[in-house]
């Protein structure tokens, strides 16, 4: 499933249309460099989680259909869901994931995104961030052969995308105080619905979700040594985001689906369950869990 070439990136793109000729699901098109990428999430916002169930998603889904339309690049796909993989990074002591599974208020995330091996596309540099109950998210594209020197703390000039590049100087500078390393790749299909209006919502599915416990600063979709997460074998984790008033239809859907929010962080699960087999655990300090 997790398989992407540029073939059939390409074959996307043809059906995408005139409207759609530059986008495409799981990568994006540079030409020279501007850059359409899937992921179009909120740089600020609020965001609700919930495990359900596969039979109750396409409840789920059938509700949000009624109101918002797949975004871009779900509709480039025949079932909707491109793949998105996240190298996460940590100290040693793993302070981040500490930090999720004790669900401290003000915590931030490390981690660098890609949605194809193809190395003529970029790969980004993100910072998620809570504060209190607002997420703010920023991210820095990279090229792919540049993100070892960067994560070594070396200056690149110039990159070849515009893009902030306080960004990027701030996330060395997370990786710095914690002496931060490459801890997990951690990868998934989404499905995406997203409306127009100023008050953006974003409603995102996540299925078979899986982790490779990892040291090497590399992001990639294949290869060995994946593991799908046991949560995801028979669910899919529903995400709800937005950066207004929460709508209506929202709250009847939540509650006529009898739906609970649920603290739910990709990364501290996948470490947790891989400690708990053992053989794939990391190094980990005493009594964490």
């Amino acid at each position: 499933m997790f398989e992407v070439s540029g073939a059939s990136f390409g074959e996307a793109e043809k059906q995408g249309g005139n409207n759609n000729a530059s986008h495409r699901a799981g990568t994006a098109r540079d030409s020279g460099a501007g850059i359409v990428l899937p992921d179009r999430t909120l740089g600020s916002r609020y965001e609700l989680k919930y495990l359900i169930s596969k039979s109750k998603a396409k409840e789920v889904e059938r509700f949000v259909g009624l109101h918002l339309p797949e975004d871009r690049y779900s509709k480039l796909r025949p079932d909707g869901f491109y793949p998105i993989v996240s190298l996460y990074l940590d100290s040693d002591d793993f302070q981040l994931c500490a930090e999720s599974i004790t669900g401290r208020l003000n915590r931030y995330k490390l981690r660098i995104r890609s949605y194809t091996d193809d190395t003529a596309y970029p790969r980004f540099f993100e910072i998620k961030r809570r504060a209190n109950t607002v997420i703010v998210k920023s991210r820095y594209r990279v090229k792919h052969h540049d993100v070892k020197d960067l994560l070594a703390g070396k200056c690149i000039h110039p990159q070849y995308y515009a893009t902030d590049e306080t960004i990027l100087r701030q996330f060395q500078l997370y990786v710095r105080s914690i002496h931060a390393k490459p801890k997990v790749l951690i990868r998934y299909n989404r499905k995406a619905y997203e409306g127009d209006s100023h008050t953006r919502v974003r409603v995102t599915f996540d299925a078979d979700l899986s982790y490779r416990v990892t040291d090497e600063p590399e992001v990639t979709l294949n290869g060995s040594g994946w593991r799908y997460h046991n949560m995801s074998l028979q669910n899919v984790i529903l995400e709800i985001k937005f950066n207004g008033r929460y709508p209506d239809w929202l709250s009847t859907m939540v509650k006529s689906l009898e739906l609970r929010q649920e603290s739910i962080s990709k990364y501290a699960n996948s470490i947790k369950e891989s400690c708990a087999l053992g053989f794939c655990s990391p190094r980990l300090p005493m009594g964490m869990f």
